[in-house]
């Protein structure tokens, strides 16, 4: 098949996009597809269309002109008056038989991208434009989850611009807590705050981040994730970080976390928490594949702390792992999630 492995992108999460978009375009070559890597944002310029998928391709250039225009992002974005999509980026997604969607973040992950070529009738991995939208915002999913009987951490919502700050007290949360953007991934914009003036320093962060944050409960104990494929949970993987929490440092930087799979649960939390896994899929609408985060406190409570419809993909990142356990290497893992992207358009 011909196919865009489309990343990048102006998010904060841009670099892991690309590491992400990288692993599955050399992982899709692999298996004899015709998979070609392209910036969202600033597409390509001077591609051949007449042999826009050559048989011939080196990915790691491809990856190393992406992030050749890593330095022009933020003047890019303040001047750019056309679309959001760069140069040839809808022609050649038109083109391909399927667009495998590497992108993280804000634009890739929120819906926006997905109603587009809905519109333009490109085929796409991953869920669709309206479970892209509620998952991306946390504030929604924490409702759309607690009303389907799914667990999360307590939590209020506060916008920038509100003039009073909510009574924590009256919200039933105290010290510590958890401060955090609505929209964004990677850990990006996360702090976890144990007093007052924290807790106020964090809100001045994260507002320069995004206009809204969550301030939740901060849920202390240990860390998994849930990989789900067309509704079925794949095994539970449990992140142990050597020092301080998930963060972005930790989570991209090698050796700085246990990563165990199948995770050391009984069968009965197991089952558990991949019920719950099972239900966040099915009540933010989900199709195709996503990840859902979870914390177990002391006394074996879960609580979902969000929902991923576009998982890292690098070759050592979370869902991949969980499916090596079911039999599933990184390029069948890969082609696995093209296959059931096509199921969703009434294909196999």
């Amino acid at each position: 098949m011909n196919i865009v492995v489309l990343c990048g992108g102006i998010s904060t999460e841009r670099e892991i996009s690309i590491v992400s978009g990288t692993g599955v375009c050399k992982a899709l070559r692999s298996l004899g597809h015709k998979a070609i890597l392209l910036d969202v944002f600033f597409g390509s310029e001077e591609v051949d269309l007449m042999d826009a998928f050559p048989e011939m391709y080196d990915v790691d250039e491809a990856a190393a002109y992406i992030r050749s225009n890593d330095p022009f992002l933020e003047i890019a974005v303040a001047n750019r008056e056309r679309s959001f999509f760069g140069p040839n980026v809808t022609r050649l997604c038109k083109m391909s038989d399927i667009v495998f969607l590497a992108l993280h973040g804000e634009n890739g992950e929120n819906g926006k991208v997905q109603a587009a070529f809905d519109l333009l009738r490109i085929k796409y991995t991953g869920t669709g434009y309206l479970s892209s939208a509620m998952a991306m915002d946390k504030s929604l999913t924490k409702t759309v989850l607690r009303e389907a009987g799914v667990p999360v951490p307590r939590s209020v919502t506060i916008q920038r611009n509100d003039a009073v700050l909510p009574d924590l007290a009256e919200a039933g949360l105290c010290f510590p807590l958890v401060v955090k953007v609505v929209c964004g991934g990677s850990s990006v914009g996360v702090y976890i705050v144990r007093s007052e003036e924290e807790y106020l320093q964090a809100l001045k962060e994260a507002f320069k981040l995004e206009p809204k944050v969550i301030v939740e409960d901060y849920i202390a104990g240990r860390e998994f994730s849930v990989g789900v494929i067309e509704g079925k949970a794949l095994p539970v993987i449990e992140i142990a970080p050597k020092e301080g929490f998930y963060d972005y440092k930790n989570k991209y930087t090698a050796g700085a976390v246990v990563e165990t799979c199948p995770a050391e649960l009984s069968e009965a939390l197991t089952r558990k928490m991949q019920r719950y896994a099972e239900e966040a899929y099915h009540a933010l609408l989900m199709k195709s594949y996503a990840r859902m985060d979870f914390m177990m406190n002391s006394e074996g409570e879960f609580f979902c702390l969000e929902a991923n419809t576009l998982p890292g993909m690098t070759p050592t990142s979370l869902m991949p792992q969980e499916a090596a356990v079911v039999g599933m290497d990184y390029p069948a893992f890969c082609q696995k999630l093209i296959d059931v992207s096509f199921a969703k358009y009434g294909e196999r």
